[in-house]
């Protein structure tokens, strides 16, 4: 795959679209040619415990941070005519689809790729396990700031650029 954006979304809560930052990278030729990252406001409106021990994030990081319909409008035109690839893909369109749902925005249709997937299938049991930092440890990138979309989006695309 030599064109396509690498995606990752962060929650507040249990609720899927509860997207509190996103970290998309855009690759083409096989380089990596845009970033963007950007805290959201979430809705529903308030962070557990657990979600704030895995990523850091509370709803004073997000306060005054704008809402997702106003951080897809600049995302949009960047990804536009591109594959999705996400690790755990499931994770990341279930929270793309539940923020438009929420929205009331028109879903386009984005085709999402998975390099979780990718990985279990060309690696297999040569890895103890397929999480993102495992995988990408092997493909040769240091995801030191793991659950920071952008960090994690970033380790995605250096991941699909070999095993998809």
């Amino acid at each position: 795959m030599d064109d396509f954006a690498a995606i990752d979304f962060e929650t507040a809560n249990g609720s899927r679209s509860s997207v509190c930052s996103v970290g998309v990278v855009i690759v083409r030729g096989r380089e990596v040619v845009d970033r963007f990252y950007s805290l959201i406001y979430p809705e529903p409106d308030y962070f557990t415990y657990w979600t704030t021990q895995v990523h850091g994030l509370t709803i004073d990081d997000v306060e005054g941070a704008p809402l997702f319909p106003d951080v897809w409008r600049q995302i949009a035109p960047k990804i536009e005519g591109l594959p999705l690839v996400a690790h755990n893909s499931p994770f990341d369109e279930g929270c793309l689809k539940a923020a438009f749902r929420t929205y009331g925005m028109d879903y386009p249709g984005y085709r999402f790729y998975c390099t979780c997937r990718a990985s279990r299938a060309k690696l297999g049991k040569r890895l103890p396990n397929h999480q993102l930092q495992t995988v990408a440890a092997y493909c040769g990138y240091d995801l030191t700031k793991h659950h920071h979309a952008l960090a994690d989006a970033e380790a995605c695309a250096a991941i699909a650029l070999q095993l998809l």
